[in-house]
């Protein structure tokens, strides 16, 4: 059992889950007066699934959805279609957190770094992510990763930092992952560790705040963020509509105050991730802001 199922949180806090909805969309359009920071792209449609591979028009048409409203998209990979993400992202002004995905795969490792390397000399990669929880799944041994963290820094453009993708927790245990980052780029979820909403975004804090005091003053980001808004519950974590919007808000509110660049996960349901690559159950469908239909779950302000 890894450290994120291992941790199970049943403190109180501030209990916000009675404000109305009236209340919660003017601290929407608050927030909404200015673009917020960084959002995780959903590339698949209903249907499709990783390895599945994506169109240049579908990505344009998400990613005109979500440009009047964010400054930086974050991609996952560099194959089968999503190399087009960094480059449609770019041509409607926005800043991009573009990753390679690394696996038990060789081959596609190699292809991943290649493309990697090769989006961010045509200049559309602002921060390169070498890997996302790698170690979190035990696919790659840290020498390995560290291997591949070498590489992409010393063939980057020396104006793109090099980072790497993983729980807050592995860049407390891994010294050696941490510091051969530029910036250190971290996932922070009180879902998964059980954490009741009342307490969640203070303890997302938390999370971020150790990351900060291993990084030796580097650059720390969020890379993700959320709350399910549907598919069941994790120990003291539920998943609920509002739940999901109130954790949002609070969550992007706090970063705009204290100036933290955060991606929120996710930007579109995706409803492969209940028994897909990613295996988290029913929960898994329904991180997005907007549903698979691409509607807007928590207001018409949207």
């Amino acid at each position: 059992m890894g450290k994120r199922t291992g941790k199970h949180h049943y403190l109180i806090g501030q209990d916000n889950r009675s404000l109305s909805e009236l209340d919660l969309d003017t601290r929407l359009e608050l927030l909404l007066e200015e673009k917020m920071h960084g959002i995780s792209f959903s590339a698949y449609t209903k249907g499709q699934k990783p390895g599945d591979e994506l169109t240049l028009e579908q990505i344009e048409h998400r990613m005109a959805l979500l440009a009047p409203r964010f400054n930086w998209i974050r991609s996952f990979s560099t194959t089968q279609g999503n190399e087009h993400i960094p480059q449609v992202a770019k041509a409607m002004g926005l800043n991009t957190l573009v990753g390679a995905w690394l696996g038990e795969d060789a081959e596609k490792n190699r292809t991943e770094i290649e493309n990697l390397i090769e989006l961010a000399q045509a200049g559309v990669v602002d921060v390169a992510a070498v890997g996302n929880e790698v170690l979190y799944r035990g696919d790659l041994e840290e020498s390995q990763l560290l291997d591949f963290m070498s590489e992409v820094k010393e063939r980057l453009p020396a104006n793109v930092p090099m980072g790497y993708v993983d729980a807050y927790y592995e860049f407390e245990d891994r010294p050696q992952v941490t510091e051969a980052c530029d910036v250190l780029l971290t996932n922070c979820y009180p879902f998964w560790e059980g954490c009741a909403l009342p307490y969640a975004t203070l303890y997302m804090q938390d999370m971020y705040r150790r990351v900060q005091k291993v990084a030796n003053g580097k650059r720390v980001i969020i890379s993700e963020t959320g709350w399910p808004s549907s598919g069941g519950n994790f120990y003291g974590a539920e998943s609920s509509l509002q739940g999901a919007y109130l954790y949002f808000l609070k969550a992007m509110e706090w970063a705009a105050e204290d100036d933290v660049e955060m991606f929120y996960f996710a930007s579109f349901d995706e409803e492969w991730k209940v028994s897909g690559e990613a295996g988290e159950g029913d929960v898994g469908a329904h991180w997005g802001l907007w549903d698979e239909n691409e509607k807007f779950k928590y207001s018409n302000l949207l």
